[in-house]
C-alpha cells in the first residue's frame, strides 16, 4: 500500500456530482486532489463555482483536459474520476488510458461502461457506444456486492440502481423472492446542474410525479445486479420512478412476495448478516427518511413483513452513496486502502 499520497484527478468537474468528488477528497487521507478538469471553466477558481468549497479548495482553478493530462503522465499513480456525462466520458477515457501513466486507475460514474456488450448499451442509450474496445477493461458493479478481486476500473452504478439492488439483493441472493416492484423517487440535484422543467423551484417544490413508468433505462441494470446473485438469472423487476420535492436523496421502496412466509425480525436477521460485513449499510424495522442519509456513504434500510408479503425500504444520497461516495469506495478497494476512507462522515440531518 502506497506510503504517500495518490494524486487524484477529477473530470467533468462543475457539476454536482464533481462537486461532491472535490469536497470529499480534499479532506481523503490518501488521496491528494491536483487538478479538477472543466473545458468550460478552465482558469476559473474552484471556489467560484463551487462557494461552499471556497474556504477549503484554497488556490484550486479548474484546468483543461490537455495540462491535467500532460501533468498526470508524469505520474508513477494517478487516482482517477470521471463525472463526465453519458456519451461523453468513454472518449475522453480513452485518451487518458492511452496516455496516462501505467499505475492510472479509474472509476467511471458515467453510464459508458455500465454494460459489457455494446449493442445492450446501444439498445439503452439510443447511441452507438464510443469505445467498445475499452468495455473488457472495465467493471461495473455495487461495491457491497461484488466479491471478487477489485478490478483494473471500476464502474459505479446509477442512484436509483444502487438504492434498489441493495434493497432486493438479499431476497434474490438468498433465493426469498423472485419477482420485485420497485417505486424509486429521487430529488432534483439527481437531473444534474443544467436547470431543466423538472427541476425548476416553482415546479418542484411541493411536488411529485412519475415519469418513464415501466420504461426507465436504470431498469436492465438492477436485473443485471440482481441476475449476478441467483444462479436462475434475472428476476421479474417492475420500476417505477419519480421525481420528489427535496434536492438530495433516493428513495425506493420495493414490494415482493417470499416463498414461504417470514416474520419482520427473520428478515432483518437475514439482511443484517448479509451485509455483516458492509459498514455503510445499516438494517431495521424502523422505516428510514432521506434525511437521515443525505451529506453521507450510508445506506439504510427499514424492513417490513406479513405473512409472504415483504416490503423494503433504502434511502441514499444519491450524490454521495449513488455517485461520488461510491466512486471513492472503489477507488479506495482498487489502491488497497480501507473502503470506509474519507467517507465516513456522519448525515447532515436536517437539510
Amino acid at each position: 500500500m502506497p506510503s504517500e499520497k495518490i494524486p487524484a484527478i477529477v473530470l467533468g468537474g462543475t457539476g454536482y456530482v464533481a462537486g461532491e468528488l472535490i469536497r470529499l477528497l480534499l479532506a481523503h487521507p490518501h488521496f491528494e486532489l491536483t487538478s479538477v478538469v472543466s473545458q468550460s471553466a478552465a482558469g476559473q477558481q474552484v471556489g467560484d463555482i463551487f462557494p461552499h468549497l471556497a474556504g477549503v479548495s484554497k488556490s484550486l482553478a479548474f484546468d483543461t483536459n490537455d495540462n491535467s493530462l500532460a501533468d498526470a503522465a508524469k505520474q508513477d499513480q494517478v487516482a482517477l474520476f470521471s463525472a463526465l456525462p453519458h456519451g461523453e466520458a468513454a472518449p475522453i477515457l480513452k485518451q487518458w488510458i492511452e496516455s496516462g501513466p501505467a499505475g492510472m486507475k479509474v472509476v467511471d460514474l458515467s453510464a459508458d461502461f455500465r454494460y459489457a456488450d455494446a449493442k445492450q448499451f446501444e439498445e439503452i442509450y439510443g447511441i452507438s457506444h464510443p469505445t467498445p474496445e475499452l468495455l473488457s477493461e472495465f467493471t461495473c458493479a455495487i461495491p457491497e456486492l461484488h466479491k471478487a478481486p477489485v478490478p483494473k476500473h471500476a464502474v459505479q452504478p446509477g442512484c436509483f440502481t444502487t438504492a434498489a439492488t441493495l434493497a432486493c439483493a438479499p431476497l434474490a441472493a438468498l433465493g426469498l423472492a423472485s419477482s420485485f416492484v420497485v417505486n424509486g423517487v429521487t430529488g432534483s440535484t439527481g437531473s444534474g446542474r443544467t436547470p431543466k422543467s423538472g427541476t425548476h423551484h416553482p415546479d418542484r417544490h411541493s411536488g411529485m410525479w412519475a415519469y418513464e413508468l415501466l420504461k426507465h433505462r436504470h431498469t436492465p441494470e438492477m436485473k443485471m445486479f440482481l441476475g449476478r446473485l441467483r444462479p436462475e438469472g434475472e428476476p421479474k423487476l417492475v420500476f417505477l420512478p419519480h421525481s420528489g420535492p427535496f434536492a438530495r436523496g433516493i428513495h425506493a421502496t420495493v414490494y415482493a412476495e417470499t416463498q414461504s412466509a417470514a416474520t419482520t425480525e427473520e428478515l432483518i436477521e437475514s439482511y443484517t448478516a448479509f451485509y455483516a460485513d458492509c459498514p455503510f449499510i445499516s438494517v431495521s424495522a424502523s422505516m428510514p427518511s432521506v434525511k437521515h442519509v443525505a451529506g453521507s456513504n450510508r445506506a439504510h434500510i427499514g424492513i417490513a413483513a406479513q405473512g409472504t408479503q415483504v416490503a423494503v425500504v433504502c434511502v441514499i444520497d444519491n450524490l454521495i452513496k449513488g455517485a461520488a461516495g461510491g466512486g471513492i469506495q472503489w477507488m479506495n478497494r482498487i489502491f488497497g486502502f480501507d473502503e470506509t476512507a474519507g467517507l465516513m462522515q456522519a448525515a447532515v440531518g436536517w437539510t
